[in-house]
């Protein structure tokens, strides 16, 4: 039997060292951002995402063989084990293969089966099972006691029935081949229980398809219309292959085929296998399409959070409404916040001008040059009001910021203690501005199933759903690194190695003791210990540290490394790095990490950082789209081209954000001049493409697009 790291190397396609390696590590406490950053070599340079997927799969794995072990001590305990039964659970792939091998041995619930049973009827059931030209009605007749309750010979034969056909029932060999079979053939159908014409779910009443060709989000939908009682859902198998199948599991070929065994096995399928196995498959199908439905979200989460900065900048946030106004928050370019106000421009035109009014003066009060509008209720009329301001100001621009759990942080605790002086409303509108500025520091403050890039995220394992996203957030947060002397505890906590209870001691250090002036200071905090400061130091930047590798991602295990290469290359203290990537080349690589000390991989890294020291791995990302006018649905027409932003990423189709109120929906049949698995294949979240307009329609505010009728730069 292949190890579970013989296992993970074959699903994976990496060597066996590096899976053994990395399971080493994770058993030691490293975290996955802390290993693919620092122990390349250990791995073989595997990505943040092959190793998560390691982690989730070495989970699965260790739990199947737990389970393998728990079941085979059950059935040794019942002095039943045979070395074929351990053969096969030891072969078992999946939990559901060792739950089927179990299944004759688990303890039931009291049923008819285990009633007859209970009359003594289970060596008349093996008797007629044989099938060796005995009648059955000869054989029963030795069973009937009344005072066991079997009153007639039709008595003995039901139960001798019921015992045969909970048999088969249990039968692994039987429940697989006919869950392969319904799996390849079977239908799943779909009707309305109540026909709402403008129902969300009316594609679905009168709605078939096979369970082969079932999508992810179908299926999610389908469940959840079933669960509101506006559909009723089955599986269908065509024809009789499901009976047949387990008669010709049950009949022995013989010249005088038994009609009571059949008549059994027939009713073994009916009543007992055919409701288990689809009731199973559902449930196949859900967890499926849950964990699409999360690895959908975690693909659009990240680029959402990597979304490039807006750096350097004041900016005004807005927080559209109608019966309490327009919160409006000014922030500097460090997110501080400089003035709030309270505005009310859908009340009347008089109040849209006394609107403009209060906002031009802060404008000019404190320079701003960027403005963040949320894109809720009464974001179209804002957006008017905005345009008409920016005449004023030809210099500033303005962007629709998705404003998806703004509410949900304003009301939280962490909102509270970070602006007690602020009403509820007021800090809606500061995380505005400040998305437009830092999206990552500002998301990371909300429940990531709140910032809404997901699809049916509410219908999947809420715990598998957090684990899958707080890792999304965890790898963003690292991958960028944060600066120790200005960022929040929220942020803090997801650097690696650290926790809610270290992250809140680095700001009560600093703002005891002042901003840290070098990683090693870090050393200080109470409750950082030395594997917490190994985990988490590479990720932590000190801008005012005198050691230029504390603002670097250069892990303090290889400043020595960093200084040798400094030196090999000729450069002096003081001296800036220019042309470093250049005098490496000529050098080469692999020579310069040997007299170093290092792996070439984490030489790279080294040479990387310190060409652009304190770099932002986001502003190489393509800049947000910042727009000086409005554009209304009623201004689309068919085969105008756009230019918009990507907002959502689904199982279907794109959404893209053109600037007008609602965004508009490319179905995969229009993302590209090629046929895709899956739209996630051509874009992601935050990426900036042109489309052309297909139809509009106003009444039910939709926009169809494309994007492979555009020309893409």
């Amino acid at each position: 039997m292949q190890t579970i790291a013989e296992i993970l190397s074959q699903e994976l396609g990496q060597k066996l060292q590096y899976i053994e390696n990395v399971i080493s590590l994770m058993d030691e406490g490293n975290t996955i951002p802390f290993i693919a950053r620092y122990r390349k070599e250990m791995h073989g340079a595997m990505d943040d995402t092959t190793l998560r997927n390691l982690e989730t799969r070495l989970a699965y794995l260790r739990n199947l063989q737990t389970r393998r072990d728990e079941v085979k001590k059950s059935i040794e305990n019942q002095g039943k084990m045979t070395e074929e039964l351990s053969a096969a659970i030891d072969n078992a792939v999946t939990l559901s293969e060792v739950e089927d091998l179990y299944r004759p041995y688990k303890q039931k619930r009291r049923t008819r089966a285990s009633v007859a049973r209970e009359k003594g009827l289970e060596p008349l059931a093996a008797a007629i099972f044989a099938q060796d030209g005995q009648d059955p009605e000869v054989l029963a007749a030795g069973y009937v006691d009344q005072e066991k309750g079997v009153a007639t010979i039709e008595d003995a034969l039901a139960g001798a029935s019921d015992i045969i056909a909970e048999d088969l029932s249990d039968d692994a060999a039987i429940r697989k081949q006919l869950r392969e079979l319904m799996n390849r053939k079977g239908v799943l159908t779909c009707k309305a229980e109540d026909e709402d014409p403008d129902s969300v779910y009316r594609i679905y009443y009168d709605f078939s398809m096979p369970i082969a060709r079932l999508q992810d989000h179908q299926i999610l939908a389908i469940n959840r219309g079933e669960k509101e009682g506006v559909l009723k859902s089955g599986i269908t198998l065509a024809g009789n292959e499901g009976a047949a199948l387990v008669c010709r599991a049950a009949l022995k070929p013989t010249a005088h085929v038994s009609t009571f065994v059949r008549a059994a096995a027939e009713d073994a399928y009916e009543r007992l296998i055919f409701p288990s196995i689809q009731r199973e498959i559902r449930a196949e199908l859900t967890e499926r399409a849950g964990a699409g439905a999360i690895r959908n979200f975690a693909l659009n989460l990240k680029p959402l959070l990597m979304q490039r900065p807006v750096k350097g900048f004041v900016t005004m946030g807005l927080d559209p409404g109608y019966r309490n106004g327009c919160k409006v928050a000014v922030v500097d370019a460090t997110g501080k916040v400089l003035a709030t106000s309270v505005v009310y421009p859908t009340f009347s035109e008089r109040k849209k001008q006394e609107a403009i009014d209060t906002l031009d003066k802060l404008m000019l009060r404190y320079g701003v040059q960027h403005i963040a509008i949320g894109n809720g209720t009464a974001s179209r009329e804002t957006e008017a009001m905005t345009v008409e301001l920016l005449k004023k100001h030809p210099n500033a621009s303005y962007m629709i910021v998705n404003e998806a759990g703004a509410s949900v942080y304003s009301a939280s605790p962490l909102a509270a203690e970070e602006f007690p002086e602020f009403d509820v409303n007021l800090r809606s509108a500061v995380s505005i501005a400040r998305r437009l500025q830092d999206p990552l520091a500002e998301l990371v403050k909300i429940d990531p199933k709140a910032i809404g890039v997901g699809q049916y995220q509410h219908d999947c394992p809420q715990k598998e759903l957090d684990a899958a996203l707080g890792a999304v957030v965890e790898d963003c947060v690292n991958a960028v690194g944060v600066d120790v002397n200005t960022a929040s505890r929220s942020l803090l906590q997801q650097i690696s190695g650290l926790t809610a209870t270290t992250a809140k001691n680095i700001v009560a250090f600093r703002e005891e003791n002042g901003p840290f002036t070098s990683r090693a200071q870090l050393k200080k905090v109470p409750k950082l210990g030395p594997k917490a400061f190994e985990q988490s130091a590479g990720f932590l930047r000190v801008p005012e540290s005198k050691e230029v590798l504390d603002n670097t991602g250069i892990h303090p295990e290889s400043y020595d490394a960093a200084r040798n290469l400094l030196n090999l290359l000729g450069y002096g203290r003081g001296d800036s790095f220019a042309g470093l990537s250049e005098r490496l080349n000529a050098f080469g690589s692999a020579k310069a990490a040997a007299v170093c000390g290092v792996g070439e991989p984490t030489l790279l890294d080294i040479a990387k950082e310190l060409a652009k020291p304190g770099r932002d791995p986001r502003d190489d990302l393509p800049a947000p789209i910042l727009r000086k006018d409005v554009l209304e649905m009623k201004d689309l027409k068919p085969g105008m081209e756009l230019t918009g932003t990507v907002r959502n990423v689904i199982d279907f189709g794109v959404f893209v954000d053109v600037g007008v109120h609602q965004d508009g929906l490319v179905h995969i049949s229009q993302v590209a001049n090629r046929r895709l698995r899956h739209p996630s294949e051509a874009v992601k979240v935050g990426d900036v493409v042109n489309v052309v307009v297909l139809e509009v329609d106003e009444k039910r505010h939709r926009i169809s697009l494309s994007m492979k009728q555009a020309k893409q730069n």
